[in-house]
């Protein structure tokens, strides 16, 4: 029986979701797509000063909108948001925590007001993630994930993957449904008849 490469099939899994279904829905991303609020009260990346959050974080000209507790509903959150979370949150934080990437912290983070600035700190932080777990073996998937990741510290750092691959899934998803309706949102209004 031939032994399974569990490195590999954690890895190929998120893998082929980036390579072929979720980065390439991002070409062409414009600023104003990146920005577009779909619904009124939307969370967004927003100059320095206009959030409309409790409480906005980030470094630099842009923060994010955020709050101590997530708010009951969740507000509805752009393209921009949804992009700087997974390349904070899920993935710079991590890299950090567990891969010997450079220190992220989502309240220090320089967030992007720009398409182009934004994909390309995610593609950064996607390719930092896709080579720390290629370079993951047996042992190391096995780790446990340690004080970084709070209650979840004992679980092994093949679970943390499998969740950081959900995570990716799940919200480029969201990111692909919003850059559908964003493509057929209405652009006039039209008159009654």
């Amino acid at each position: 029986m031939t032994a399974v490469d569990w490195t590999a099939q954690l890895h190929d899994q998120l893998d082929f979701h980036w390579q072929h279904l979720f980065r390439p829905r991002l070409d062409g991303l414009t600023d104003e797509e990146h920005l577009w609020e779909p619904v009124a009260d939307c969370w967004s990346i927003r100059p320095r000063g206009t959030c409309t959050s409790p409480s906005p974080i980030g470094s630099g000209p842009w923060q994010r909108d955020d709050a101590p507790d997530e708010p009951a509903p969740a507000p509805v959150t752009t393209i921009a948001w949804r992009v700087a979370h997974l390349t904070v949150e899920v993935l710079a934080m991590r890299n950090a925590s567990h891969l010997g990437g450079a220190p992220a912290d989502y309240e220090t983070w320089p967030y992007a007001g720009a398409a182009a600035a934004s994909l390309a700190a995610l593609d950064e932080q996607y390719a930092v993630w896709s080579a720390g777990v290629r370079g993951l073996d047996h042992e190391a998937l096995a780790r446990p994930c340690g004080e970084a990741e709070g209650p979840f510290a004992s679980y092994p750092l093949a679970a943390l993957v499998l969740h950081i691959n959900r995570e990716m899934i799940h919200h480029g998803a969201e990111i692909s449904l919003l850059r559908d309706l964003y493509a057929h949102r209405p652009t006039s209004i039209e008159e009654p008849a």
